[in-house]
């Protein structure tokens, strides 16, 4: 199996991106210039995954917004996938569609993967940190839903 991902690297900065929340409204990255930025990359709204992942960035994300992190999730999914996912959960963070995959690509979160034994092409699980200029602090690739946000915050020092 090939991976034709372009994997970012620490201290370079992230690609800058404006893509819809659940309701439709322009979300940039530059907004959030100042404030170190969890950026990631899901493959598909209320899947049990991608949910249990959603939701332990939910219940995590007092602590993470109390050592100055703020929480993005991206996926491919419309918005109007995500106003569904959001209001189900209750999530309280934005979500935001990336239909075109364009920024999955550019953060190297798009490419080959093994799904029940097929290779397919989509969203490879994966979050990248960045700091407050907007440079990589962290990237993983290929992350695990379960116990993901737990060790994010180990490795964070939260």
């Amino acid at each position: 199996m090939s991976q034709n991902l372009v994997k970012l690297q620490p201290g370079t900065p992230a690609p800058d991106f404006t893509l819809p929340d659940a309701e439709g409204k322009p979300v940039a990255l530059a907004d959030y210039r100042g404030k170190n930025v969890i950026v990631y990359f899901y493959p598909k709204a209320a899947t049990p995954g991608c949910t249990t992942e959603a939701c332990d960035f939910r219940d995590s994300l007092a602590s993470l917004q109390g050592s100055g992190y703020e929480v993005l999730g991206i996926s491919p999914d419309g918005p109007e996938a995500l106003a569904h996912f959001t209001g189900d959960y209750a999530l309280t963070f934005p979500l935001l569609a990336d239909e075109d995959h364009a920024v999955a690509l550019a953060y190297g979160a798009w490419g080959e993967k093994l799904v029940r034994g097929e290779v397919t092409e989509g969203i490879v699980r994966s979050t990248v940190v960045l700091d407050p200029e907007g440079k990589v602090k962290l990237a993983q690739y290929q992350v695990k839903a379960e116990g993901h946000v737990a060790a994010l915050k180990d490795e964070l020092g939260i």
